[in-house]
């Protein structure tokens, strides 16, 4: 793993108000979490944008390094990661992750 790797995966973190590491991308996901997922912020009606990990493994081993997390997806909300597809049903079910999509993307 090159610092190359770890610099382009801040810079995406940092581009992207609301970023999704996922298996598979937003109009085909490749498991049920990161569909559960995409479906769960589209129903924000928010802009997000996406990153297929299975596209690059390289990318894949080193996003897990990189929060020291190790399952996809991985949502990073203002450069912050709130974690994978159940942390963010449970803050959804706790009324909590909407108002802080919106506001990362009022922002």
């Amino acid at each position: 793993m090159t610092d190359d790797i770890m610099e382009k995966i801040q810079s995406q973190i940092e581009e992207h108000k609301i970023l999704i590491y996922m298996k598979g991308t937003r109009e085909m996901p490749q498991c049920g979490f990161s569909a559960r997922t995409v479906r769960l912020f589209e129903s924000f009606d928010v802009p997000f944008e996406t990153v297929d990990v299975l596209s690059d493994p390289i990318l894949r081993e080193s996003v897990k390094k990189y929060s020291n997390w190790p399952t996809f997806p991985q949502v990073y909300i203002n450069g912050k990661l709130i974690g994978g597809c159940d942390i963010c049903l449970e803050l959804h079910e706790r009324g909590e992750l909407e108002p802080i999509a919106r506001a990362a993307v009022a922002a």
